[in-house]
């Protein structure tokens, strides 16, 4: 018979994958707290957030984050200019998470060795032009239902798994 484990018994192996998750105008912090948990779940090196209405409210993050958003590095970048400098000049694999015209299934992604930048966007709007612009490949989770999307937290955890399971 199988006996639960809690956090004071579970030993999972600690990692940090060289993978920096951009989050284009998330802005439910409900969302963003969950973000900060699966980034600590799979070994994300760091978050950039961007939007020019962005704001962490600690008090609301934390209700999903459970105090990951204290441990997971991130930085908040209100000009989508500046982040686009340095996701251009960290020599970065750019993966773009949205079902464009050119969009491969998430089980055909192809990991280089380069560190990877991985672009979530708004739950509202998805990806940026400006962001999808710069992007080395676009990805999306195929979908069997009759809605053409799903919430960027579940999404970011399926597209996490596949890139941690690859590198």
């Amino acid at each position: 018979m199988s006996t639960q484990l809690i956090h004071e018994n579970t030993e999972f192996e600690t990692k940090t994958f060289p993978i920096t998750v951009i989050c284009d105008e998330i802005y439910f912090q409900q969302n963003i707290g969950s973000i900060f948990r699966i980034c600590d779940a799979f070994g994300v090196e760091k978050i950039y957030f961007t939007g020019e209405h962005f704001i962490l409210s600690d008090r609301k993050v934390n209700k999903t984050s459970r105090n990951t958003h204290k441990t997971v590095p991130y930085e908040v970048l209100k000009d989508k200019n500046e982040l686009i400098n340095i996701i251009k000049n960290g020599n970065y694999q750019v993966i773009a998470l949205e079902i464009t015209d050119d969009s491969i299934p998430v089980e055909q992604l192809k990991i280089t060795n380069q560190p990877i930048a991985l672009i979530l966007g708004s739950e509202i709007y998805g990806i940026s032009s400006d962001l999808l612009q710069i992007a080395n490949q676009c990805t999306h989770i195929p979908m069997y239902g009759k809605n053409s999307s799903m919430n960027v937290v579940q999404a970011a955890a399926i597209i996490l798994h596949r890139i941690t399971s690859i590198i």
